[in-house]
């Protein structure tokens, strides 16, 4: 353990020696069993006697703090305490942040509660990743080259990374691309950070879907840009609603999210012709559209475009694990360097390891063996989760059907009066992790409904999960006026 002592000015070195190690294993920096530096060699740092070092050291020992052990060195001997702010830490208070970095929160919160039926949305099922192979080609880069030079790498990411995204896009996604094109990224966000830094000015209009993703829109507004919600319904985004000298427009158009529906191919040429029209950009989000269940997948609007105005965002957190921080853009050609200049001077570039045994997963077809496979198990849970949830709260909700992604929508029927926030914390409290649209809206009438994900939970576990929501929405559309029922059991059972 490399620790630090200062030990200038006046006084006892050795009480001060002694003072600091003390102190460190009170606040919990030295933690029990750590292994403290042999007294001539903490000496020789310090500059002083090994006796003074000595003294300090026999003073702690004695007091319990560290403990000897002939051969060994000495140890922290005293019970690791819980690091806590000293009063004068919690004075600290001079620097602040900018108002919109103080105000930003996270709308999507719950506060934390045992669930025993995981419907949260956007989350894979990590039982479906494909480990042995990963380790696998993560093991093949590693005992290869890709680490014996200490250079920094091309921002834009690993050029065998990029060739392989490219032949993958174009088959899978029909997106016209070539590897000069493409910018790895971590994970999406960080594709929406760089866009909106290369594109924005303060004082700019970004129109976004209502309801749509909130991470987008405050990512944005910390920018300084004026979001303004634009209103989607089963076909989409509506393009007679975009407003005026909008810079900027963020979609979702292959699965809205967290609507489900499908931008038609007559609105697509309409958002196309409006962008040329106001001179704006367009980012199309395509988020999961790799699992899809049913229909013939319309052309991205990076395919159709001909002008060079679509940002096409793409990620891996769905298709592999949100852990690995890899995800991806395809931009036109005159965005690009501005573009690999924002990701050189924000993080230069993702880890090469990690890039590297994705590019092997690719190339070697095991990627889309794994994707194959993934969308038939993910499929058979959502025909799953549509059947049981309209036989369970048909009454009060209908289920949307979605053909991709990783969720599916539960909207009131027509004219039903229903709070999703409060069905949502209704459900939390039994032990059921659903998500209120009505967090996802950003406009003075927020949607209605809730969101039940099916990449968490286990197939077998949904119908429990299923009838305990059941039981929680009746409560909350009633007014709460039954008895709450025991909560659901960690282990997934009712």
């Amino acid at each position: 353990m490399d620790v630090h002592v200062q030990i200038d000015g006046r006084g006892d070195r050795a009480d001060r020696i002694y003072r600091q190690l003390r102190d460190a294993v009170l606040d919990g920096r030295l933690r029990h069993g750590e292994r403290l530096p042999a007294t001539r060699e903490l000496a020789e740092r310090l500059s002083v006697s090994r006796s003074t070092v000595a003294t300090a050291y026999e003073r702690l020992t004695a007091e319990g703090y560290l403990a000897s052990r002939v051969g060994s060195g000495t140890f922290v001997s005293a019970p690791t305490a819980q690091p806590s702010p000293s009063a004068a830490r919690g004075e600290r208070t001079a620097a602040r942040p900018v108002q919109r970095w103080a105000d930003i929160h996270d709308p999507l919160w719950m506060e934390p509660l045992p669930i025993a039926y995981d419907f949260s949305v956007g989350t894979p099922d990590p039982a479906l990743f494909p480990a042995e192979s990963w380790r696998r080609f993560v093991a093949a880069e590693l005992r290869g080259g890709i680490l014996r030079s200490g250079h920094y790498r091309d921002p834009a990411g690993l050029q065998r990374l990029r060739d392989a995204l490219a032949r993958h896009l174009g088959v899978a996604r029909s997106v016209d691309a070539l590897a000069d094109d493409i910018l790895i990224t971590s994970g999406a966000q960080q594709a929406f950070d760089l866009i909106g830094r290369v594109l924005l000015d303060p004082g700019d209009v970004v129109a976004v879907e209502d309801p749509g993703y909130p991470p987008v829109r405050q990512l944005f507004e910390t920018m300084g840009a004026r979001v303004v919600p634009v209103p989607v319904d089963e076909h989409g985004i509506r393009v007679d609603a975009l407003p005026d000298g909008a810079k900027l427009v963020y979609v979702t158009p292959s699965h809205q999210f967290p609507l489900g529906g499908v931008l038609s191919f007559e609105r697509r040429t309409q958002l196309l012709a409006w962008a040329s029209a106001n001179d704006a950009v367009i980012v199309e989000d395509d988020y999961d559209s790799e699992y899809r269940y049913a229909d013939r997948p319309l052309d991205p609007l990076q395919r159709l475009d001909t002008e060079g105005r679509v940002v096409y965002v793409g990620t891996f957190s769905k298709t592999m694990l949100p852990a690995l921080r890899l995800g991806f853009l395809v931009a036109p050609p005159s965005l690009m360097p501005a573009l690999r200049s924002a990701k050189r001077l924000t993080d230069w570039h993702n880890d090469h390891v990690t890039q590297a045994a994705m590019a092997r997963f690719i190339d070697s077809g095991g990627f889309a063996r794994h994707v194959r496979q993934a969308t038939k198990q993910y499929g058979m849970r959502q025909r799953q989760i549509l059947e049981q949830a309209e036989a369970m709260l048909g009454d009060v909700l209908q289920a949307v059907p979605s053909v991709a992604g990783l969720h599916v929508c539960l909207l009131p029927r027509d004219g039903a009066v229903f709070d999703s926030d409060r069905a949502a914390a209704e459900a939390a409290a039994s032990g059921v992790s659903v998500q209120s649209i009505a967090r996802f809206g950003f406009g003075e009438t927020p949607a209605s409904g809730l969101m039940l994900g099916f990449g968490a939970i286990a197939p077998a576990d949904v119908p429990d999960g299923l009838r305990v929501l059941a039981r929680a929405v009746a409560r909350s559309h009633r007014g709460g006026d039954a008895q709450p029922e025991p909560r659901a059991s960690a282990t997934g059972r009712d």
